[in-house]
């Protein structure tokens, strides 16, 4: 069984968060299990809170929040940046 680098979706289903939803579907790679979050469960929303989520959409990767969901939005750099696409 080979490793897979999880990238998580933190998504409200708005247009913004369906577009970072397709960016990270085709940047993907077969070493990428990815799921989107829905922010309306607060479960999901408390899980969010707990990684340093405070908007959306937010990616998180391997348990850590990329840095430019911290500081403004999503980019195929930031992507390529935490591997996203990059087999292991």
């Amino acid at each position: 069984m080979s490793a897979k680098r999880k990238v998580e979706i933190f998504s409200a289903g708005c247009p913004a968060c369906k577009d970072a939803v397709e960016l990270v579907r085709r940047a993907a790679c077969r070493s990428c299990e990815v799921t989107i979050l829905d922010m309306n469960d607060p479960a999901i929303a408390s899980r969010a809170k707990v990684l340093g989520v405070r908007s959306v959409p937010s990616l998180v990767v391997d348990g850590k929040l990329l840095s430019c969901c911290r500081t403004g939005g999503l980019t195929k750099g930031a992507l390529r940046e935490a591997g996203i696409g990059v087999p292991l």
